[in-house]
């Protein structure tokens, strides 16, 4: 039916339900309700399914006019509708009830609707309020009815699906730690106790703690297309599968696994192989180091995806945007294959993957090519190359320490990001602490890192075809935080769903993307264009003040003001993947000690389920 008017046991409330449009908290379903002040408090739990919104439910049967603005009946005082939900949390066993993180409902009204569903459901006062902004929080101590807050919610959830799918493959559980010398392949699925720093590709990934959905893992597994997911006890649930070959479904409210043949594996793996990437094809006719202020998109070939769309930013800047993005230079990559060739690199690469030992054998792989970067780190820069590099770095910087960082072709792309693959190190000209040449050849060699070889490898992308550039900027030697964000909402990204900004944040210089065991971000989702602006924050730093949140109010707009305009101004160079309405751009940022924030990088970001 369209609607019910009470409910009176759990088989209603799920009748009435659908997963919410907000899917942040894994494992709920979520029914709207609406409480009518003008018919004297009539409760209305409608049919989610059919009306997954409430405006259209409110036209159909309760008189709205069709053209009347809506939004009021979230902010005004004297609105004539108390919008809100039900959810049902599977795990921790939660009926909460919820108002949209923007609504501006007080105390007395917060209450009132609650008492009003209580007693119209068979919950009664079973049923708690969860906030879903900080603003709602703040009100948290005021109210005189049950409330559980968000914290509360996720440590009694166990499974947390990250990116969906299926795959076959073979199990290794194994510890984070252990993956610093042990191989993995594309063909396996690791079970983890917590998300490593670094993963070369594999066929899905299990971790034993839950995570932030902007981990390099996770940002990989959507570029990939591979299973992801968090389960507390991961260890134990999958230890009878270790070593054997199983089917994992990752699905938004379960999980399941399933032994299979390796005959059955292969072919899956035959049949799901996705497409070959192409990249831009290596530009060596570009010989002068770049003002990356004279560089955007279409120069990838030349300087790399990251400095091509650090060009870009710079173009914003420049065009009056609301953010702040250092000068830079970028070395195109020229300059790497005078390096390589100049120390014949060029010949044993090519050597190397013609060896049919090297492509077959992950473990003589992972040597090869540790034996190389070694090698490359010992070769000696040209000498009239380095003095070029270190002439332009300064007289564009005189003795400011640089971040030397990756930027290869096929890298931060629409269709291929490459997070976290590559090295980055300091530089500085004169300091015999940071040489630049140590610098520059760190960042070459990372070109031939294992996850990066397994990554493009995974991606069809031909290695030959792939050279590095270098994109160098100020160092940030002294920031109160860092943080990444993500300019669309992740949990509810479709053409119509609620718009705003996934961020993380931290204190200092302690990684967002690679936490350290036992360290929480602030994660939450700020609704940058709703009246108030309110944020949800789905986890807290533990390195923050117990009830402080790694940025104020007035720097989360900044923040805010700066991924909107990324937004807008990359619109015309990246479309928005499957199942977005807004580009989502990839953003890297700081706070600076001066107190305002600082954009380090933008890239697209893959979408969910993206293959390369």
């Amino acid at each position: 039916m369209p609607y019910r008017t009470e409910l009176r046991c759990a088989g209603e409330l799920a009748s009435q339900g659908a997963r919410p449009l907000d899917a942040s908290l894994p494992g709920a379903t979520t029914v709207k309700t609406i409480v009518d002040r003008a018919d004297d408090d009539a409760t209305y739990f409608q049919d989610t399914i059919a009306f997954p919104v409430h405006r259209a439910f409110a036209v159909r049967h309760l008189g709205w006019p069709p053209g009347a603005p809506f939004v009021d009946q979230y902010l005004s005082p004297g609105r004539r509708f108390v919008l809100g939900a039900l959810t049902h949390y599977e795990e921790p066993g939660v009926v909460a009830y919820e108002l949209a993180p923007y609504d501006t409902a007080g105390v007395e009204m917060i209450e009132r609707s609650y008492h009003r569903l209580a007693d119209e459901t068979y919950l009664g006062h079973d049923l708690r309020f969860h906030p879903t902004s900080e603003e709602q929080l703040a009100l948290a101590a005021q109210l005189d009815i049950p409330v559980i807050t968000t914290d509360e919610l996720f440590a009694g959830i166990t499974y947390q699906p990250l990116n969906l799918g299926e795959t076959y493959a073979r199990v290794h559980v194994l510890t984070a730690a252990e993956l610093a010398t042990t191989y993995v392949s594309p063909r396996e699925l690791v079970v983890l106790d917590r998300v490593p720093d670094d993963l070369t590709v594999v066929a899905g990934v299990v971790t034993a703690e839950l995570q932030t959905p902007l981990s390099h893992v996770n940002v990989l597994s959507q570029q990939r297309g591979t299973p992801n997911m968090g389960l507390r006890g991961a260890h134990e649930r999958f230890a009878a599968y270790d070593g054997r070959w199983v089917r994992l479904t990752v699905r938004a409210f379960d999980w399941e696994v399933a032994p299979v043949t390796a005959e059955e594996a292969d072919a899956w793996f035959a049949a799901h192989r996705p497409p070959p990437t192409t990249v831009p094809a290596p530009d060596y006719t570009v010989t002068a180091i770049r003002d990356v202020d004279v560089i955007g998109p279409a120069d990838v070939a030349a300087v790399g995806g990251k400095a091509a769309n650090y060009g870009r930013l710079r173009d914003l800047v420049a065009a009056g945007a609301p953010l702040r993005v250092r000068a830079a230079l970028a070395i195109p990559v020229v300059f790497y294959q005078r390096f390589v060739t100049g120390n014949a690199f060029d010949a044993r690469i090519a050597a190397m993957l013609a060896d049919p030992g090297f492509r077959g054998d992950g473990n003589v792989r992972k040597q090869m090519l540790d034996e190389l970067r070694a090698d490359m780190l010992a070769a000696p820069v040209d000498a009239a190359d380095l003095a070029a590099i270190e002439g332009a770095v300064q007289a564009g910087f005189g003795a400011t320490r640089m971040k030397y960082r990756s930027s290869t072709n096929a890298e931060d792309l629409e269709r291929h990001t490459g997070a976290g693959l590559y090295d980055s190190r300091a530089g500085a000209v004169g300091d015999p602490r940071f040489p630049v040449d140590l610098a520059l050849k760190t960042v070459w060699a990372s070109l031939w890192n294992v996850r990066a070889f397994e990554e493009r490898d995974y991606a069809g992308i031909d290695h030959a075809q792939v050279a590095m550039a270098v994109l160098v900027t100020p160092s940030f030697p002294d920031e109160l935080a860092n943080g990444v964000a993500i300019t669309a909402n992740i949990f509810d990204p479709a053409p119509g769903g609620e718009d705003g900004f996934f961020v993380n944040a931290q204190l200092g210089e302690a990684s967002v993307v690679q936490p350290p065991p036992g360290v929480r971000v602030d994660s939450l989702l700020y609704y940058h264009f709703h009246a108030g602006q309110p944020a949800t924050y789905y986890t807290r730093s533990n390195l923050t003040a117990p009830g402080t949140t790694v940025l104020t109010r007035a720097q989360l707009f900044e923040l805010g003001r700066a991924l909107d305009a990324i937004r807008d101004g990359f619109a015309d160079d990246y479309d928005p993947p499957s199942g977005y309405g807004a580009l989502p751009m990839d953003v890297e940022w700081k706070l600076h000690t001066d107190g305002t924030i600082w954009v380090k990088q933008a890239r697209p970001y893959p979408g969910r389920g993206t293959n390369p």
